[in-house]
């Protein structure tokens, strides 16, 4: 009986392992494996992404709605609740807390405009001069490139000592060389100041801008440009008609980031001018920072940063919105 058993069993395993058997179910642990590697990799930085931005932006949140000063900075969470009154002291223009966060708002916005349209200029024009061959191209190219490379505190530091009063380079040359002003003119404070953080916000920038529309050149094929020359196109067109259309999409990216890397710029001001900005180059990020940690009221600049952040949301989204609807009915 055993024999028989023993027999059938042998059968059987003949017959599953016999060419018309159906092949065997494997397990496959490698591709549950790869499957999770994507996210097993995306780890380390989505723990840097919840520590260093959405933990900190959770608790400004909390923190404007308290009136946190220097009496609770010892322990924050014992403030007492504030409610809305921070939020209803900076938008109130009428008192000195509202008008001047109104005026370094608006003195922001011309700063970005002005800067981030200087930028893509002198980058599209630079660009689009380097697209032809001639002899010494890849060093300007580089040195083109050395503004974005530097450090910023580096760079900008440099830049204060240039625009010192007395024996700053700016004023050796336009007074000294040139003979372009009446006297040696003050460039870190008074009205100058917003002239002096505009040359160095667009001299730090517009690289950025010249690598990507250089990047961006790059997909254009010179075929084209070859039918419109022998069409009669001459540059200007040629720029008008085909380069521009060309590099919409990669515009509508750039200006984007240059809008939010200068409106949020906090360490071109900080660095060229200290602690207090002067008034005309009262940009918000940097007052935000001194309502904060000057006057101790943690609260109130929280609830500004709240502000901030909310337009920033607001712009952006409306951005992308008519830029998608410019997109779609372009390919229409």
């Amino acid at each position: 009986m055993t024999t028989t058993a023993a027999l059938s069993t042998g059968e059987r395993k003949a017959r599953k392992d016999g060419p018309g058997a159906a092949p065997p179910t494997r397990r496959r642990p490698g591709r549950l494996r790869r499957a999770g590697l994507p996210y097993l990799l995306l780890l380390p930085a989505l723990a840097l992404e919840l520590l260093v931005h959405l933990v900190p932006m959770v608790i400004g949140i909390v923190v404007s709605f308290k009136e946190l000063t220097q009496f609770y900075i010892r322990d924050w969470t014992t403030a007492p609740w504030a409610g809305f009154g921070n939020y209803a002291l900076s938008v109130d223009f009428d008192a000195p807390v509202g008008e001047a966060l109104l005026k370094s708002f608006l003195t922001t916005c011309l700063f970005t405009v002005l800067s981030v349209g200087l930028c893509w200029l002198l980058g599209t024009a630079a660009a689009i001069f380097m697209q032809e061959t001639f002899r010494g191209r890849g060093l300007l190219r580089t040195l083109f490139l050395v503004p974005y490379a530097l450090p910023v505190y580096a760079a900008v530091i440099t830049w204060a000592f240039m625009f010192q009063r007395d024996k700053g380079l700016i004023n050796h040359v336009l007074h000294d060389q040139l003979g372009l002003t009446d006297g040696n003119p003050f460039w870190l404070i008074g009205d100058n100041s917003f002239l002096a953080l505009l040359v160095v916000s667009v001299w730090k920038g517009w690289p950025f801008a010249f690598l990507i529309i250089m990047a961006g050149l790059q997909n254009i094929p010179k075929d084209v440009y070859e039918a419109a020359a022998l069409d009669g196109a001459g540059m200007w067109q040629q720029i008008r008609r085909i380069t521009l259309p060309a590099l919409r999409p990669v515009n509508q990216v750039l200006v984007l980031v240059l809008f939010l890397w200068t409106f949020n710029d906090f360490n071109t001001p900080f660095v060229l001018f200290g602690k207090a900005a002067p008034e005309a180059a009262d940009l918000i990020s940097l007052h935000i920072y001194q309502s904060s940690f000057q006057t101790w009221n943690f609260g109130a600049g929280s609830a500004m940063s709240v502000l901030l952040l909310l337009f920033l949301l607001v712009v952006t989204g409306v951005y992308l919105l008519l830029t998608s609807r410019g997109r779609k009915a372009t390919d229409a």
